[in-house]
């Protein structure tokens, strides 16, 4: 798979508010943030921090604008559009560093950076 397939691949699974599909690009060990909230570690306290997120959103759709890569990380940033359970919209740019294991297609380490403080006003 490409590394544009991979991503491709991933925010699928994101966009789709399919959290089976987006653990299976995490290691078992993952560490995970998404914006200013603590950090959480392991699929089983990820699952449960993305379910919960998903379940506080109608939708999200995301436009990655750019991307790099080497072996062992991949960075992305671009628009995020959020609709809330109310019908609302709100568009913010994101940035996001995933660090994969060596060797591996899955990610150990991921950080997203985004703004989504006007989210639940």
């Amino acid at each position: 798979m490409t590394e544009n397939q991979w991503l491709q691949s991933l925010f699928n699974s994101i966009d789709n508010k399919d959290t089976t599909a987006f653990l299976e690009h995490l290691t078992d060990d993952c560490g995970f943030r998404f914006g200013n909230m603590p950090a959480v570690y392991g699929r089983d306290s990820i699952n449960q921090a993305v379910t919960a997120f998903f379940d506080s959103i109608k939708s999200v759709s995301h436009e990655i604008v750019e991307s790099w890569s080497t072996t062992e990380q991949v960075s992305c940033h671009g628009m995020v559009t959020y609709q809330r359970l109310d019908g609302g919209l709100l568009t913010v740019p994101f940035a996001n560093i995933m660090k994969k294991k060596a060797g591996s297609e899955r990610i150990h380490e991921y950080l997203i950076f985004a703004d989504t403080s006007e989210l639940y006003r």
